[in-house]
């Protein structure tokens, strides 16, 4: 086989080989993603990203009696009519508050979750999330907050194409480099 033949074949068979590793491994990583039993929790804290259902799941998850604070995510403004219907909502089972993230990412929501818990003395709490992000959003929280966390997806289904997959599962495993490069939040306390 001469060269140009060979930079042919891996021209082709390179990109689909990588193709396939990310989507095999980003289904099994991040779609497969492993859910926790919920258990009691000082505070249930929902991670920003689409008004997906979320918000309500994480109050429902509250009105069950989980815990007695749901702490949402807000980076999305005081505009936001979604959001205006849960924040600062309080009833005889919980109490909503809403914080925004700085910065405005999963890290900026694991450092304000940690502020609260030491200001609240919460040990344990629930993050709910996508399915997807569950993995960067645990390893996240592990180097950002001191306490339990107990991982819980929205329930809801992706009918996402393919592509979109694919293009989703690389963002998880960006964010999982970023992760490593930023280290823990030790720096930040």
């Amino acid at each position: 086989m001469n060269r140009r033949n060979l930079f042919v074949v891996l021209a082709v068979v390179l990109p689909v080989l990588v193709v396939s590793v990310v989507g095999v491994g980003g289904y099994l990583t991040f779609t497969k993603a492993r859910i926790d039993p919920i258990t009691k929790a000082d505070a249930i804290v929902v991670l920003g990203g689409e008004h997906d259902g979320r918000e309500a799941y994480g109050v429902s998850l509250a009105e069950q009696g989980v815990a007695d604070t749901v702490v949402l995510s807000d980076p999305y403004g005081p505009s936001d009519p979604y959001m205006k219907k849960y924040c600062g909502v309080t009833t005889e089972k919980y109490s909503v508050l809403c914080e925004e993230p700085i910065p405005s990412t999963t890290r900026g929501e694991a450092i304000f979750t940690q502020r609260l818990a030491e200001e609240r003395g919460w040990d344990h709490v629930i993050v709910v999330s996508w399915r997807y992000h569950l993995p960067r959003a645990k390893h996240i929280f592990g180097q950002c907050f001191d306490g339990d966390v107990t991982m819980q997806a929205v329930p809801r289904t992706y009918n996402f194409s393919l592509v979109y997959w694919e293009y989703t599962y690389l963002y998880q495993l960006a964010g999982f480099a970023k992760a490593a490069v930023q280290g823990d939040c030790q720096n930040l306390r």
